[in-house]
């Protein structure tokens, strides 16, 4: 098994950074936008319509555990080494990924690409439509690639189970930070997902990416450290990200990382698997 190299501590490229690195040797842009369901859109028909010339798509269902019932949940190494080989991109490559709404699904990809071991990743600052917004070139269509080496190895310890969760909230070994918007998170709205129950982890605290994403771009340090404080987290202790279904519980990731307080792990079943468990649920605000 390879030795996992530390990562890259940028975390945010420009548009005009990536302007400029076009068609670089060693670089690979990555399209990883997905959408709720209920929104109607699909990722891949835009990628085909517009993006980023030289981009792929990473179909965050399709490299998933499709054995499982649960939506979107991490592949086996062997899987994902195939279906990252399959697209071009290298672990040691320089990977930008981006997304249609500026920042939604792209820190999914970026969360899942270091945990299996890519070294250099990045999010491009404002995404999509930053760049379409100041005229940048746009291609369509299926983007060519050439043979890249993806020595897959997920690191076990950035993932929470089911179990590990409910272990580390018993005897208090670990703050649970819920994504999701606070309606659902109290239970007052129902979720998007059939025989998925409203509320929330009990002992959760929620801090929706709502207040931390504005137009499509990451808040500024001091306002995430504001967020999180205000949320009832205390940042020098560990925390597990959550959501529905483990997509922006990797904005929460992202945030906490960018100010010095990156997370123990990310819960990848989230409110999904535990909603529609036998596992105790909470409404109403945190308690």
């Amino acid at each position: 098994m390879p030795e996992r190299e530390p990562p890259d501590t940028s975390r945010l490229v420009s548009t005009e950074w990536l302007a400029a690195h076009l068609g670089a040797p060693n670089l690979v842009i990555v399209d990883g936008s997905w959408h709720m369901p209920a929104t109607g859109r699909k990722g891949r028909e835009e990628f085909l319509k517009a993006h980023i010339p030289g981009a792929v798509f990473f179909d965050i269902d399709a490299v998933s555990d499709v054995a499982s019932p649960l939506p979107h949940m991490l592949p086996s190494p062997t899987l994902f080494r195939a279906a990252m080989e399959s697209l071009g991109i290298g672990r040691q490559m320089k990977i930008v990924v981006y997304d249609t709404e500026g920042l939604f699904s792209a820190p999914r990809v970026w969360w899942t690409l270091r945990a299996f071991g890519a070294v250099d990743v990045a999010i491009l600052d404002g995404g999509f439509p930053k760049w379409l917004a100041e005229g940048r070139p746009t291609e369509s269509g299926e983007a060519p690639y050439l043979p890249a080496r993806f020595d897959a190895t997920l690191d076990h310890d950035w993932v929470a189970s089911i179990d590990d969760v409910a272990a580390r909230v018993a005897d208090r070994r670990a703050q649970i930070l819920d994504a999701r918007p606070a309606e659902r998170f109290r239970g007052e709205a129902p979720e998007p997902r059939a025989g998925v129950r409203p509320g929330h982890i009990p002992g959760a605290r929620n801090l929706p990416v709502s207040e931390l994403v504005k137009d499509g771009r990451l808040a500024d340090a001091a306002t995430i450290r504001r967020a999180v404080e205000a949320a009832g987290i205390d940042p020098a202790k560990p925390v597990i990200t959550s959501c529905g279904s483990g997509v922006t519980a990797a904005i929460l990731w992202l945030a906490l990382d960018t100010i010095g307080a990156p997370p123990v792990a990310l819960y990848d079943g989230s409110w999904t698997e535990w909603g529609a468990s036998d596992r105790p649920v909470a409404t109403g605000p945190a308690d």
